[in-house]
């Protein structure tokens, strides 16, 4: 099915355009004939996702092949713990595929809208100093190359080329299908609780490896941090989860609509935004339960925010704060949406945030509708200065320049690109400026 463009525009509202023509290709074959006629035509083609991404990865100023009907369960290897997934499928959609065969995905951010190929794509992650990000999980991937043919990568096939095609950023061609490293079903015992925040950053190394997930919260303006200490459960373990009534309050009322009267008053009395903080944390981010994995990993979020976030070495992440809080205070800044904390492991991806080194995320965040651009850029600066690296699909000012000496497998991921897509039919503005034209 197609249409002629009109406005697309992500979740987020950072970023906007207006393809050519949109595409809904439902197979794959759907998806090699859309990229054979845009090459005949010279036209860029771009796939989309969710649209979560608040960087410009997904604009597509040519063909826009929205994959939400490539979506779906192909296939699942039980004794291997492996599922292959067309790209469209949404993560929450996932658990539910896997149930019926005793599987889940080993970690999952905290936000589940996003399709899997675009999760992978933009080097997607949760927390816990063991795990890697959702790219890490891959073990198998076809690709649409732009000529139209089909790349299948695994252990059997050109294996040497996943570590770049995993996490592409959608500059190698057309993701259609992934294939996922599962692990028997688990549940999570979560811990939430307000803790004082210097002691927290103090031992921050520890409480990150002692846990199986660990990740804090931070209103600007207060001396809390929200953790969250996660610790894996065997699937026998009974699980004690939170009542419909503590959820709906918890994550709707009080994370939601709450939060969503918190920023519009921000926004327009900003002289409130410390006294709302302290409030904030004294009521958001005490409780302890146990669930399945996915349901505690995962987090409802209906207030609209944009995003930045930088991963630096691990040893750097306590640092990197102290110097973000300082930026806060020293500037007067109100800002009523929290800094989020977490880590991962090294992991071998080229274009990894966490190639090569263990990892801690900082993650900046303002409501949509107040002006980011001050606060982002100051914290861009500090994580600059500690060898930070941005997340792909969040708000950064990095070029091919700025990013080459940060990642060092950039100029053989670059050649790759050559290798598959001479012509540059898999391009945006985007891509042309973290990568180079």
């Amino acid at each position: 099915m197609t249409r002629p463009g009109g406005i697309w525009q992500n979740w987020a509202r950072t970023e906007k355009g207006r393809p050519q023509l949109v595409e809904y290709p439902h197979t794959v074959e759907a998806v090699r004939r859309s990229v054979r006629s845009a090459a005949s035509r010279g036209r860029p083609v771009k796939a989309v996702g969710a649209g979560h991404s608040f960087s410009g990865i997904a604009v597509a100023p040519g063909t826009l092949l929205d994959l939400t009907d490539l979506s779906g369960l192909v296939d699942v290897d039980r004794d291997r713990g492996r599922v292959r997934l067309l790209a469209g499928t949404r993560l929450h959609r996932i658990p539910g595929l896997l149930a019926p065969h005793g599987l889940a995905m080993p970690n999952l951010g905290d936000i589940d809208r996003q399709s899997i190929a675009g999760a992978v794509s933009t080097g997607t992650h949760g927390t816990g100093l063991r795990f890697g990000g959702i790219a890490t999980q891959v073990v198998g991937a076809t690709l649409v190359t732009a000529d139209g043919d089909l790349l299948s990568v695994d252990e059997d096939h050109e294996p040497e080329l996943l570590p770049a095609i995993s996490l592409g950023l959608g500059a190698l061609g057309i993701l259609v299908d992934v294939t996922l490293q599962c692990v028997p079903a688990f549940g999570l015992h979560a811990q939430e609780r307000p803790e004082d925040l210097d002691a927290v950053v103090d031992d921050l190394d520890a409480r990150a490896q002692d846990a199986d997930h660990f990740e804090f919260y931070w209103f600007p303006h207060t001396d809390l941090a929200l953790t969250k200490t996660n610790t894996r459960l065997t699937a026998d373990t009974p699980l004690a989860p939170l009542s419909p009534l503590s959820r709906l309050v918890d994550e709707h009322l009080i994370g939601n609509a709450v939060h969503q009267l918190v920023c519009s008053t921000g926004r327009t009395a900003p002289a409130l935004v410390p006294g709302i903080n302290r409030l904030t944390t004294r009521v958001w981010g005490d409780r302890e339960f146990s669930d399945l994995s996915h349901r505690v990993f995962a987090t409802s979020r209906g207030v609209r925010f944009r995003e930045m976030e930088y991963a630096v070495p691990l040893d750097r992440l306590a640092s990197a704060f102290r110097a973000v809080r300082t930026l806060i205070e020293t500037n007067g800044w109100r800002v009523e949406f929290p800094i989020e904390v977490r880590v991962a492991a090294g992991d071998d991806r080229w274009l990894s945030t966490a190639h090569g080194r263990d990892s801690g995320y900082l993650a900046v965040h303002r409501y949509w509708r107040a002006d980011h651009r001050e606060y982002f850029a100051g914290v861009e600066e500090i994580m600059l200065a500690h060898q930070g690296r941005p997340h792909w699909g969040k708000m950064h000012t990095l070029d091919a320049d700025a990013l080459r000496g940060r990642y060092p497998r950039f100029d053989e991921f670059l050649a790759l690109r050559e290798r598959l897509d001479p012509e540059r039919l898999c391009r945006n503005p985007y891509l042309d400026r973290v990568l180079g034209s």
